[in-house]
C-alpha cells in the first residue's frame, strides 16, 4: 500500500535588500548619436552594406530556383558582387 503524502513545511527567510535609485530633480535631455562621417559621402553606410548583400543573397537564392542548404555560398557572392559594385563606383 502507498504512503500518505504529508505536506511539507518549508520556511522562506528573505534577506534580500532592494535598493533604490533616487530620483533625479532635473530630467536631462538624451544625447543623440551623432552619425558616423565617412571619407566618401557616396559610400554605403555599413547598415546599407549589409541590406544590399542580403538582398542580393536573396536574389540569388531566387534565381537558383528557391533551393535552400546553399545560404553560405550565396551570402559569400552576394558580398564580393557588392564590393566589386561598391569598389566600381568609387573608381568612376
Amino acid at each position: 500500500m502507498a504512503k500518505a503524502k504529508t505536506p511539507r513545511t518549508t520556511e522562506t527567510v528573505s534577506n534580500k535588500q532592494v535598493i533604490t535609485m533616487p530620483e533625479s530633480t532635473s530630467a536631462a535631455p538624451a544625447k543623440k548619436l551623432a552619425k558616423p562621417v565617412s571619407p566618401n559621402p557616396s559610400a554605403p553606410t555599413p547598415i546599407d552594406f549589409e541590406a544590399q548583400v542580403r538582398q542580393r543573397a536573396y536574389e540569388i537564392y531566387q534565381e537558383r530556383g528557391s533551393i535552400s542548404g546553399h545560404q553560405n555560398e550565396d551570402w559569400l557572392r552576394a558580398e564580393q558582387e557588392v564590393r566589386a559594385r561598391v569598389s566600381r563606383q568609387h573608381s568612376a
